[in-house]
């Protein structure tokens, strides 16, 4: 018994290139979740942190990830899988906002800035968690509707 009755047809990834900035060159999702199973290399968590314009400290903060555990990341070169799947969520938030605010500077200083739609706190700080992040993908998809939030 097959669980879909629909073929699935992987769908590209749209948007402003950030994953492919990261050295991610998962073009659907089947290829992103490869990816994340395999582990991202470290290098992906420094070029976000750039992009974001952040320190690695704070990132690490963001995505749950210790300096210590970041150090021993670094010397093996590869991030676990969870890790992976956290930053992804980052990258992807960036993605999505800078396609927005048309780039991703401004995108960054979204993600960076306070907003009274969550209490004051930034998206950024506010995507430390899945729930959290969920709700900052809501708030960009109202934004991207124009619905006042």
């Amino acid at each position: 018994m097959e669980v879909f009755a629909a073929p699935y047809h992987p769908r590209p990834h749209a948007g402003t290139g950030v994953l492919e900035g990261l050295g991610l060159r998962a073009g659907t999702t089947p290829e992103l979740i490869a990816a994340v199973k395999r582990g991202l290399p470290t290098g992906a968590f420094t070029a976000l942190a750039a992009e974001l314009g952040i320190s690695e400290a704070v990132l690490a903060g963001v995505t749950g990830i210790s300096p210590t555990t970041l150090l021993r990341r670094k010397k093996a070169g590869r991030l676990s899988p969870e890790e992976s799947e956290h930053l992804v969520r980052i990258a992807t938030l960036l993605d999505t906002a800078a396609r927005l605010f048309a780039g991703v500077d401004a995108g960054a200083e979204w993600l960076r800035s306070a907003n009274a739609a969550l209490g004051g706190a930034s998206p950024l700080a506010f995507a430390d968690t899945e729930i959290g992040a969920r709700e900052v993908e809501s708030l960009l998809g109202r934004v991207e509707l124009g619905v006042y939030s």
